[in-house]
């Protein structure tokens, strides 16, 4: 009788799956280092630029309004006014602008197998993401500091407002990525659309202050919102009732989740380019 030889051992599925288990993590980190260096390593100061231009900003904004204004619509201080309003801006201006370049940031090494598109996405995503937050965290507080601020803050609204303005920068981000890679014009076409978003988001004003006409026209900027609630956490008195959460979550979901579902299917059609 013929012997039959033994079946060969079944690799278990943690051996079988271990060395992919941590790939999109791997290859995430691997492309946060990449533009780490490219972009604030190959520039004198580094890192430093990212501290220094928004504070150079808020610094021209609030001597430049201190001269023609006594004082600002909140409290006493220029300088906390405007930065409260430009910082989550920033953030959310900042992520959309490089979200929006991930392919074509990546692209070279989006022909590899191992590197996916969504890989590109969160890279740049998690990178700026952490570095608006920690420039926004060091300004405010080194604002506070040397202005011996007063007053209680409170950090839920303002923790609230910064996870918002994150949110929403990655969804604008995610579909103009797509909306960029079929349609080149696009990137021109949104500069242009978006340049009045910075007078008209609330950095230099209150809602509360605004003509009933222009209020019912700029409740519908996410960002108004994303900033009135972010003035609340550091002005107790000022309520900012007209702040809706539900709007911007709403906006920002249905957003992201036309990129993510146009991302998926026309990324080889960008790649392809």
């Amino acid at each position: 009788m013929a012997i039959q030889p033994a079946p060969a051992p079944q690799t278990p599925p943690s051996a079988q799956y271990g060395p992919h288990r941590f790939a999109t993590l791997r290859t995430t980190l691997a492309l946060m280092l990449r533009e780490m260096s490219t972009t604030y390593g190959r520039t004198p100061g580094g890192y430093a630029w990212a501290i220094l231009e928004p504070l150079g900003a808020i610094l021209v904004l609030s001597l430049g309004f201190s001269l023609v204004i006594r004082t600002p619509q909140l409290g006493t201080s220029f300088i906390l006014f405007y930065a409260t309003g430009y910082m989550p801006f920033s953030l959310y201006q900042s992520l959309s602008n490089k979200i929006s370049k991930s392919i074509a940031f990546s692209k070279p090494l989006l022909q590899y197998p191992a590197v996916s598109w969504l890989d590109a996405v969160l890279a740049r995503f998690l990178l700026n993401a952490l570095t608006g937050v920690t420039v926004a965290c060091l300004l405010l507080s080194g604002i506070l500091a040397v202005l011996a601020h007063q007053s209680v803050l409170d950090l839920t609204p303002v923790i609230e407002a910064m996870s918002m303005a994150i949110l929403l920068g990655l969804a604008v981000g995610t579909l103009n990525c797509v909306l960029v890679g079929l349609f080149p014009i696009w990137e021109i076409t949104w500069s242009i659309l978006t340049r009045p978003l910075f007078i008209a988001s609330g950095i230099f004003f209150l809602y509360e202050g605004m003509p009933p006409l222009a209020q019912d026209i700029l409740w519908y900027n996410p960002l108004l919102h994303i900033i009135g609630l972010m003035r609340s956490g550091f002005y107790p008195t000022y309520p900012a009732t007209y702040v809706s959460h539900l709007y911007v979550l709403g906006v920002s979901l249905a957003l992201l989740t036309l990129g993510l579902i146009l991302m998926g299917r026309y990324h080889r059609d960008i790649l392809n380019r």
